[in-house]
């Protein structure tokens, strides 16, 4: 049996176990088994051909996923466009000219639409199976995805700014931010493995390079050559400097070196029980999945709205 198919099945027997504790028990991996058999199939399908036409964008689904859990639950909020009542998360200061994919989720739901006959599958939903189709077509764990989450009506670029942690952010901001969204430390770190894949901005790495003492002197240089003092804040550089277009461990292998391209990914190795947790992922990648399942799992748990809450979107960008 391979090592892949070996994950696969590893994982769906721990997401099983884990079912008959989740405080969410409306959530289900066979949510749409009768009403959409063929929705899993067909979101898989639309994934795997974005991600194999440009590889960055399998982390920013994940992202997308990522930044809509952590304001006001996983609704598909992050989706909405601007209304003259309400200015989009769009717009909010970690997404604006950052996030992305929103095309690839208009083609999803077209053609998820299409195979079910009709509107069934939310858009939150199709934030968190893309999020982890996107991570199996980058060699990462597979595991049965939680489903039934129902679509918000509204979005708050206010709480965008608020609650989506930043990166400049400190370690105690860091563990703050996620206790006040219901995760652990361990959350922390196994989700922060994400930025094994993507890219980040030269705007929101200029500070870490120029001013940071914990930073790989070559390593800063280089990142100097992309990031400039003044000027080419869209510059991208890869947050993972070895396999970028890979979901492994090398992103606690760079912080080890003092790699890490943002302060917040630097600042898991300060001490305390992120650093054993870094060095404990660096070499054990079964360990890294393990908790990163784990901590997916329970990121996709914060405020679903279940049941007659909320709403299943016919258009991503807007309420019905």
């Amino acid at each position: 049996m391979s090592s892949n198919r070996y994950f696969t099945i590893f994982f769906q027997i721990l997401v099983f176990a884990a079912l008959a504790t989740t405080t969410f028990s409306t959530l289900s991996p066979n949510y749409y088994d009768y009403t959409c058999p063929n929705a899993l199939s067909t979101i898989r399908s639309v994934v795997k051909a974005a991600v194999q036409k440009e590889n960055r964008m399998g982390a920013s689904l994940l992202r997308l996923h990522f930044h809509d859990c952590f304001v006001n639950g996983c609704d598909g909020s992050i989706l909405l466009d601007s209304t003259p009542s309400m200015e989009s998360e769009k717009n909010a200061n970690p997404n604006i000219n950052s996030a992305r994919g929103f095309d690839v989720v208009d083609e999803i739901k077209q053609a998820v639409d299409e195979a079910c006959g009709k509107p069934v599958v939310s858009c939150a939903d199709i934030l968190a199976i893309a999020a982890r189709d996107s991570i199996v077509e980058l060699g990462g764990p597979s595991w049965n995805v939680k489903l039934g989450r129902k679509d918000s009506t509204t979005a708050s670029r206010t709480d965008a700014d608020e609650n989506i942690p930043g990166p400049s952010f400190s370690l105690s901001q860091l563990i703050k931010n996620f206790d006040n969204h219901g995760l652990n430390e361990q959350d922390l770190v196994a989700l922060s493995g994400a930025h094994t894949i993507g890219f980040s901005r030269c705007l929101l790495f200029r500070d870490r390079i120029y001013n940071d003492n914990n930073i790989n002197t070559y390593f800063a240089k280089q990142l100097q050559n992309i990031c400039p003092r003044e000027g080419g804040d869209s510059n991208l550089a890869p947050l993972d400097s070895v396999t970028p277009a890979k979901f492994d461990a090398a992103y606690y292998a760079d912080l080890i070196k003092k790699k890490g391209v943002l302060h917040s990914d630097q600042e898991l190795l300060n001490g305390g029980s992120t650093s054993a947790l870094v060095k404990k992922y660096r070499y054990d990648t079964g360990a890294f999945y393990y908790d990163f399942v784990k901590s997916m799992i329970k990121m996709g748990n914060i405020k679903p709205l279940t049941g007659s809450q909320g709403e299943v979107r016919c258009n991503c960008r807007k309420a019905n």
